[in-house]
């Protein structure tokens, strides 16, 4: 027999929570031909991979790779890290569907909740599409290095319907039957479900509501009905107004969308505060019902640490009143703004109520620092320098970023890991963003660093079952049949890595290789040798072979 590709003698571990043992793996025409012990063949790549653990390759279910798929076909960080299929369009925010003279719209939303600079997306989103389906065809015809799965976000689709109207109102019988109609268009053509969000801080255009926040429950039953009809798809909604807490409104929600659906539910998003880290528990003991129903929240095995400055403030000052003239302002009104003592004393009284921002300055630390004057202040925290000024915390915050002209850097420890929760079947593992918060946090290497500190260094989970927590748990939830696991017949997406030297680089870089020159902040992987996408060679020990094998996968394919 002749093969594309034959790995020989590697340790197996096929994403079931099998025990590993060592074997053979032979590769044809994307496929996985066999797998065990393969006594004979030759194949037009041999790889001996005697030190080497052979995987399925890891399926992110969180990120926001919506406008970078226009520019970059790697998909990069996450394909760096083993990633072999991502799934995007979560939040309820996207660029599909979208009319040609709304398309500023579209991008502002993207701008808002996922950080994403408005130059950025304007130079490098290509806009040759108009629906979903279209969408989704476009990426499949411009080409990738890894598997891109979809789901519908809410939000373009109400303002496909609706025009302005959706960030004011919710949808009349006769628009929500228009907008169920074209999300059920889009998960027959392939999208594995929609989204939706809940949160305060999500705003789109010109600071407004984002659009799917406006959806009444009415319309979300009808949309989840749209799923239920198909018999296919899942949803993923931002649940939590509250970090500390799922109101009886929320899980109400949650167990309306699992009953009119039918459908497997994924809410965001379960963290450790570091102010109230006893709040973690109580949100699972409260979600327990729904969560045994199929209604799992995800977590992530990275503490929550953000880059952020004044000049793109995050969202998590977006549900703040005193903050909504800043999104979108130029850079003298935003100074003016934060140098206004009417809006401090207006934010200091608005941060009495819990948050998604806490003023705790000690964990807030001066990163980067343009002008000459402060450069001795980094790697301070908020804390210090108010000490030594004499001044509030709140105050040196602001004052410092203006000093700097807004280009100033802080970094914020906002949330811990909750490593009980890793092997939790209760838990999705996910949240990467990968795509967004591009100049703020790069979280894509989630799955190098699960295995690296927590299987290798920590040993909180057996390394088969954190390969199956990246692997086939999120393949199974999302109904991606034919990836996820390593069996024959199934299609060939594989990693081989070095167990002893996986990880997740320890510091993020700065690149300016985003459209125009923007900026993100990247983070590289270790101690992957090999990925393997569609039975193809994508990265051979961090080089890239110049094939692009990724695809555009569909629900409800079936598995040839």
């Amino acid at each position: 027999m002749s093969y594309d590709i034959l790995i020989r003698n590697g340790t197996i571990i096929d994403g079931t929570d099998q025990p590993a043992y060592r074997g053979d793996m032979a590769i044809k025409a994307g496929r996985i031909a066999e797998i065990g012990r393969i006594h004979s063949g030759d194949a037009a790549k041999v790889i001996d991979a005697s030190d080497l653990i052979v995987a399925p390759g890891f399926i992110d279910p969180h990120t926001h790779y919506d406008g970078q798929i226009c520019w970059d076909p790697l998909v990069t960080c996450s394909s760096w890290h083993g990633v072999t299929t991502v799934i995007m369009g979560n939040c309820g925010v996207g660029l599909a569907p979208c009319k040609l003279n709304v398309r500023d719209v579209a991008t502002w939303d993207l701008v808002n909740v996922e950080a994403i600079p408005f130059e950025v997306l304007k130079k490098g989103v290509t806009w040759d599409w108009e629906t979903f389906p279209q969408y989704m065809d476009a990426a499949d015809k411009r080409g990738s290095g890894i598997n891109l799965a979809f789901l519908a976000p809410l939000t373009p689709f109400r303002h496909y319907v609706m025009g302005e109207d959706s960030m004011d109102r919710e949808a009349t019988m006769e628009e929500a039957a228009r907008i169920k109609a074209l999300i059920k268009e889009a998960v027959a053509a392939g999208a594995f479900g929609f989204t939706t969000t809940n949160a305060p801080q999500h705003i789109g255009y010109k600071g407004r509501p984002l659009a799917c926040r406006m959806a009444s429950r009415n319309e979300l039953k009808a949309y989840a009905n749209a799923l239920r009809e198909l018999g296919r798809g899942a949803i993923e909604i931002i649940v939590t107004r509250n970090p500390y807490r799922m109101a009886e409104d929320e899980y109400a929600l949650l167990d309306m969308l699992l009953t009119e659906s039918g459908r497997p539910v994924t809410w965001l998003s379960l963290r450790r505060r570091f102010e109230r880290p006893e709040a973690l528990e109580e949100i699972l003991r409260v979600a327990d019902a729904v969560i045994k129903r199929g209604a799992l929240p995800q977590i992530s095995n990275l503490p929550l640490v953000t880059q952020m400055s004044l000049r793109q403030p995050p969202i998590s000052f977006a549900p703040y009143p005193s903050w909504k003239p800043v999104f979108n302002a130029s850079l003298e009104e935003q100074k003016r703004h934060y140098a206004d003592p009417s809006f401090r004393a207006a934010f200091r009284n608005e941060m009495q109520k819990p948050g998604l921002f806490t003023p705790e300055w000690q964990r807030i630390t001066v990163n980067l620092a343009v002008n000459p004057v402060l450069k001795s202040l980094e790697g301070r925290t908020v804390a210090e320098i108010a000490n030594e000024r004499g001044q509030d915390g709140l105050d040196v915050f602001f004052d410092l970023a203006i000093e700097d002209n807004l280009e100033l850097r802080y970094i914020a420890m906002r949330a811990d890991i909750p490593e009980e929760l890793l092997d939790d079947p209760r838990t999705m593992i996910g949240i990467s963003d990968g795509g967004a918060h591009v100049d703020q946090l790069c979280d894509a290497g989630y799955c190098t660093d699960l295995i690296g500190t927590f299987v290798r260094g920590k040993q909180v989970l057996s390394l088969e079952r954190a390969i199956k927590r990246i692997t086939s748990e999120p393949a199974n939830f999302f109904g991606i049949k034919d990836r996820g696991r390593l069996a024959a017949g199934l299609a060939a997406d594989v990693v081989l890595f070095d167990y002893n030297k996986i990880a997740s680089a320890e510091r993020p870089e700065m690149l300016h290789d985003l459209p125009g020159g923007g900026r993100r902040l990247v983070v590289r992987a270790q101690g992957i040798h090999y990925t393997i996408v569609n039975g193809e060679i994508l990265y051979d020990n961090e080089k890239h072979s110049g094939r692009l094998p990724g695809r555009v996968l569909r629900s409800g394919a079936v598995v040839s």
